[in-house]
């Protein structure tokens, strides 16, 4: 990986895919947007799958804080850098920012990507998840008190 700097100041990494093809690059680029999108939706809505099944709470928790390091360090996410170079690879156009902003963003907030957008994404994160897990607390201490 070779640094560069990043959108707002950040460092994002350029992924050397020079071995691949351009059908086999815009292939994996489409796999890398579909595993970072479930990423997202084990982030925020992960912690319902662990009220089902507790043990996921080892996998969640590690994703729901590597989640809210990203969004509240300003960090790229990996999977980011990887896209674009496969992107750019396949011969496709590639986008400015991260992941957040270039596919999450435009639904919710069509002007881009804010600092404090990022801070209210990880707020939010953490709320649903705390929510969740007080849930799923309260429902153990009660199979444990009775």
């Amino acid at each position: 990986m070779v640094d560069h700097p990043g959108s707002e100041g950040r460092h994002a990494a350029h992924i050397a895919v020079d071995d691949v093809t351009p059908p086999l690059a815009h292939a994996l680029a489409t796999a890398v947007v579909v595993l970072h999108v479930a990423f997202v939706l084990f982030v925020i809505c992960g912690s319902v799958w662990v009220l089902r099944r507790p043990n996921a709470a080892y996998a969640h928790l590690v994703a729901v804080a590597w989640a809210i390091y990203v969004e509240w360090s300003g960090a790229i996410c990996p999977l980011t850098p990887l896209e674009k170079s496969l992107r750019s690879t396949a011969g496709l156009q590639a986008y400015a920012g991260d992941f957040v902003a270039n596919y999450i963003f435009p639904l919710l907030y069509p002007d881009g990507l804010t600092r404090t957008a990022q801070l209210i994404i990880g707020v939010v994160v953490l709320v649903i998840n705390v929510s969740a897990y007080t849930v799923l607390i309260r429902r153990r201490s009660t199979t444990v008190g009775s």
